[in-house]
């Protein structure tokens, strides 16, 4: 059988690069907006919010689309560049533009970038990685996302603060040429299985030719012939699929729209900080845009044991993960309200909640993300004809893109808005109510209906009878 590929930095740089350019601008947009657009201090908040969550639209509107296209292309390497393109435009129109109509037609396409490099990245990703490694491989993409989140606020803030505003868009150009490289380098595994298909041709004519001694183990031992997985439906199948009953059949799954809702609420509690963070900690600090991109650091940093929380639901199935991700940060999520001053204490204080608050949201997003992949599979036992050669992850990944894009959208006017009008303590207890409610959803519907006898513990290990029993 032929191995399936290990994740390397092709499939994760895609990722990488998109987050970068969505975050190395975050701790920068306060101060741009006020020194090269003359937005007024009190009107700063809300178009930083509106900025972001104009990024998440776009990906909402774009998710569905790209996932849908992916999964009728022959090669899903295309869509990666078109997005790529797509990225650089939008990187140069927030690079020169000078009034707010420019950089929201920015933010819009690179939400428009996002979208492909997501929804088809992560079914490249589902396509190449076995069964009971999913969740694991997430967590490296996790990583890669962390690593996006973590190093582009915090170069940012000191690029912008050192030695002005053109730079920072040095920096994003050049992980887009790196992007470009790499991208070329990506073999998808539909074309590398036609390789190996002709190559194994190619063999057993030539031993066939050679008879070869039976008493020669080498030479008579199949399995040094490399095998196609016949995970792959022939091409004619795929002419014969109804988009809009894969669509349904996917919908119809409660196991489907419980990690869509959760995954709303996990991108709602990670996105709401980049609208208020870097304003909040320069009001009651005084930090410039470099202490606004380190204070992302203790946020980030937990998500980095990404995989090991992907490898404890390979092995336990992700409800537990999830649901205790979620009741873990409501403690801490309450408890920021008491960042109200300025004193060593309390940025120590800070730091803390901050870091715990994203250790929780790691240990449920990674779950979240590998459930896409095991309702998938599922889906695929019990309706064999139902999706064609090119499967469903694609479409699956773009509507849990469309959610996360709709936390992102929600997100940063939530947070923004509501420590606009209500104050930061208001903010901070009204987060910890959605990741509550996260938690009793979660514990419901993810990995199978808590209620059924047997719920399924993870997305490799159950055989059709039972999922069809649990209502996958």
């Amino acid at each position: 059988m032929a191995r399936r590929r290990r994740l390397g930095p092709p499939h994760l740089i895609p990722i990488f690069t998109d987050i970068f350019l969505y975050a190395v601008i975050v701790p920068v947009i306060p101060f741009a907006l006020r020194a090269r657009i003359g937005v007024p201090e009190e009107d700063v908040q809300h178009w930083v919010s509106v900025l972001i969550s104009v990024y998440g639209a776009a990906l909402l509107v774009g998710s569905p689309v790209c996932g849908f296209l992916a999964d009728r292309m022959t090669n899903r390497k295309l869509p990666l560049i078109l997005g790529l393109l797509a990225l650089a435009g939008a990187t140069l129109l927030l690079c020169l533009g000078k009034t707010i109509g420019i950089l929201l037609a920015g933010r819009v396409l690179q939400g428009i970038s996002a979208a492909v490099v997501w929804t088809v990245g992560l079914a490249l990703l589902a396509d190449t990685v076995p069964p009971e490694s999913v969740g694991q491989a997430l967590g490296y993409v996790g990583i890669s996302m962390s690593l996006g989140i973590l190093v582009a606020p915090l170069l940012g803030g000191i690029v912008y603060a050192n030695v002005g505003y053109y730079p920072v868009y040095f920096l994003a150009f050049g992980m887009i040429f790196l992007d470009i490289i790499l991208r070329f380098m990506l073999l998808e595994k539909k074309p590398a299985r036609t390789w190996l298909r002709e190559q194994t041709a190619a063999i057993r004519e030539e031993q066939q030719e050679e008879k070869p001694d039976s008493t020669n183990p080498a030479a008579t031992n199949e399995e040094s012939i490399p095998t196609i997985e016949p995970s792959l439906s022939n091409s004619s199948s795929q002419q014969h699929v109804n988009p809009f009953k894969a669509l349904g059949i996917l919908l119809s799954s409660r196991r489907l729209l419980a990690a869509l809702v959760c995954t709303l609420f996990q991108s709602v509690l990670l996105t709401s900080w980049d609208a208020t963070i870097p304003i909040y900690v320069n009001r009651i600090f005084g930090w410039s845009s470099l202490g606004a991109g380190l204070v992302f650091l203790p946020l980030i940093l937990p998500t980095f044991m990404a995989p090991l929380v992907g490898r404890w639901a390979d092995k336990k199935g992700p409800r537990w993960p999830t649901v205790t991700g979620f009741l873990f940060a409501v403690p801490f999520l309450v408890l920021l309200r008491l960042v109200d001053h300025n004193s060593i204490r309390q940025k120590v204080l800070l730091c803390a909640l901050l870091a715990l608050t994203g250790l929780a949201i790691t240990n449920a997003l990674t779950p979240l993300e590998a459930e896409i992949v095991y309702i998938v599979r599922h889906k695929e036992l019990t309706h064999p004809r139902a999706f064609g050669g090119r499967g469903a992850y694609a479409t699956a990944y773009g509507l849990w893109n469309m959610a996360f894009a709709g936390g992102m959208l929600i997100g940063p006017l939530w947070g923004g808005f509501i420590t606009q009008g209500a104050g930061w303590g208001t903010m901070s207890w009204s987060l910890a109510i959605l990741s509550a409610a996260g938690a009793g959803i979660a514990w419901l519907f993810i990995g199978g209906e808590v209620w059924k006898k047997t719920p399924p513990e993870s997305g490799h290990e159950q055989n059709e009878q039972s999922i069809t029993e649990q209502g996958v």
